[in-house]
């Protein structure tokens, strides 16, 4: 276990190359009819973790990262699919708003964590800062650098007050994501997800690869994980994030 030192605070951090995107598997495949199968007996279990979170008062968070189209949306709709929508919030997160520029950029973040009993999902989070915003230029080059530090104080805050939190990473290669990107031109119903800025980040892969690897290295924790799921095949990806929910709202992980 490495240990990381910032003024009088100290982070565990696993050893630097513990995950890495070219170790993953992305042949991983879940036949139609285990899916079918899987699926409802899984979500029935998340419902029934979120019934037991909700009465013991534990508080939690899931953070979902990944290349554009690799199937956070339908992960998070499956995820949230029974749940009781008292018990949960589902944030997707944008540029930052007026309002939101006023504050550190961490602020925003703080006003959606979860209340007593409840599961906060980020549909990307405050990771933009160190991945689109350094890729982007959108931050400079002192500012992204020092956020992960402010990354792993904040999420060290959290785990030490009692939040669970994990961090998916979706994972799908370029051929995937291009097919994925001429199927969305091509349907109607969802070519809105597909824009100018989908095609430039594309084009940008190496320096996002570059900004994933630096991220998983400097922000994966014991206390707050990331998980790299392998999403070339969406079915296999819904499960995965499923099966890990259910253990983050039962308290088992991290």
């Amino acid at each position: 276990m490495a240990r990381y030192r910032e003024g009088a605070l100290t982070y565990d951090l696993f050893p630097r190359g513990t995950l890495s995107l070219s170790d993953v598997d992305l042949s991983a495949r879940v036949e139609e009819s285990a899916y079918e199968k899987d699926l409802p007996h899984l979500q029935e279990s998340v419902y029934a973790a979120q019934i037991r979170h909700f009465l013991k008062g534990r508080r939690a968070v899931i953070a979902f990262e990944g290349w554009d189209a690799a199937g956070k949306g339908g992960c998070i709709k499956r995820l949230t699919a029974l749940l009781d929508p008292r018990g949960y919030k589902v944030w997707p997160i944008a540029a930052p708003n007026e309002e939101e520029r006023k504050h550190h950029w961490l602020w925003r973040f703080w006003t959606r964590l979860p209340s007593t009993g409840e599961l906060a999902v980020f549909d990307r989070s405050w990771y933009g800062r160190v991945l689109v915003e350094r890729v982007e230029g959108l931050a400079t080059k002192a500012a992204w650098k020092r956020a992960y530090d402010e990354i792993n104080a904040f999420e060290r805050t959290l785990s030490a007050d009692g939040i669970r939190l994990v961090k998916f990473f979706l994972h799908i290669d370029r051929r995937t994501q291009l097919r994925r990107f001429r199927d969305r031109e091509k349907d109607p119903v969802k070519r809105y997800k597909l824009g100018p800025e989908d095609w430039r980040n594309r084009e940008r892969y190496p320096a996002y690869l570059k900004a994933i690897q630096d991220m998983l290295d400097r922000t994966h924790r014991p206390d707050a994980p990331w998980i790299v799921v392998s999403a070339n095949d969406k079915k296999h990806a819904r499960l995965e994030v499923l099966r890990t929910a259910a253990e983050v709202l039962e308290g088992r992980f991290p």
